[in-house]
């Protein structure tokens, strides 16, 4: 199994959860965090006064597939969440080594 977590522009959060549930994906996490990565944030101006925002908001959409939907996974996020702009997002893989449905201790792939 796989986790497949992407930081993704917050308006294009309805378009990437559209493209998994049709890729298949039965349940995703959405959690809003702040980060930068190359575009280390922008000005802004308020009030006449310019300052530096650093932290950019951004939609961490967490889902575990297995191993053999990966690659549908991640094509299906990438384009749903592209504008082609700076700042897009980016997408982690990691290895799950086991899950647990907790209501009936089931474990592994079926738990997806």
């Amino acid at each position: 199994m796989k986790k497949i977590e992407a930081y993704i522009k917050p308006f294009k959060l309805d378009e990437v959860k559209e493209a998994l549930m049709e890729a298949g994906v039965g349940g995703m996490s959405v959690t809003e965090v702040k980060g930068f990565g190359r575009q280390r944030g922008h000005t802004e101006l308020y009030r006449g006064s310019e300052y530096k925002v650093d932290f950019l908001p951004k939609i961490l959409v967490q889902v575990v597939v297995g191993d053999g939907d990966v690659e549908r996974v991640v094509k299906a996020v990438i384009a749903a969440a592209r504008t082609g702009q700076i700042g897009d997002g980016k997408i982690f893989i990691s290895n799950v080594e086991d899950a647990v449905r907790v209501r009936t201790g089931e474990s592994g792939e079926e738990v997806l």
